[in-house]
């Protein structure tokens, strides 16, 4: 059978359904990153509050608090790496045993579809989540980069080397952090892919419902508002 045929087993609404989940999670991922001062995300308010975080760290001795808070950063993202791993290996082990996967898959939607078409679909979810691997990997040397930069920051306020050095470390943070959202971001949509299973239709839901989320969570949701200080007291 070539590539054409079997291209061919998918239907118009999966190719409709597959693109708006790609298209979602990439203008998603556009708008949390190029937002404006006026209406920030929640990832470009904790950007600046990094960025305080490092100038505050200038006069404070021993720096043993902010060691401990980017050790506690790096085993997040090794944690998410390592799952992520074990994620690609199980979506690996399933499509090497499609067989028995199609068998229950077509019992669970009563369609009878090839074995390509549950091939191909968890191929995608492994993509997804091989991509959100190698973020969460980057993001991890990031913040060892950010470590090795920030104990290179003098404790004296009028060395000429102490903020450029400090903003240095604040902006390498900062960067880790946006490779970290960048894997939870691959992840969620990698989650969200899993309803390809059932058909199109589920995956335009879960597609629309991930998009909620993240939406409310990056610009409405309660913590930005104390992170902006405009929460109510009540």
């Amino acid at each position: 059978m070539t590539w054409t045929n079997r291209l061919a087993l998918f239907g118009t609404l999966d190719y409709v359904a597959l693109a708006l989940l790609v298209t979602a999670w990439l203008l998603i991922g556009w708008r949390v990153e190029s937002t404006t001062s006026k209406h920030p995300s929640t990832a470009r308010i904790m950007a600046g509050y990094r960025r305080e975080w490092m100038v505050q760290m200038i006069t404070r001795s021993p720096r043993i608090f902010d060691a401990q808070i980017l050790a506690s950063l790096r085993q997040s993202t090794a944690f998410f790496a390592s799952t992520s791993a074990i994620a690609i290996g199980g979506a690996l082990a399933m499509i090497g045993n499609a067989e028995h996967i199609t068998d229950i898959a077509n019992d669970l939607v009563l369609v009878s579809e090839p074995i390509f078409v549950w091939e191909a679909k968890l191929l995608i979810i492994s993509l997804f989540l091989t991509n959100a691997f190698l973020k969460f990997v980057w993001s991890n040397r990031l913040f060892g980069y950010a470590a090795v930069v920030m104990a290179s920051v003098p404790n004296d306020p009028n060395d000429p080397t102490t903020l450029p050095r400090a903003n240095q470390s604040a902006e390498i943070n900062i960067t880790a952090a946006r490779s970290f959202n960048r894997g939870l971001r691959a992840v969620y949509f990698g989650i969200a892919m899993a309803a390809w299973l059932l058909g199109p239709v589920p995956l335009m839901i879960a597609t629309a419902f991930t998009l909620g989320v993240i939406w409310r969570r990056e610009f409405a949701s309660h913590s930005r508002k104390i992170l902006m200080g405009t929460a109510s007291s009540k």
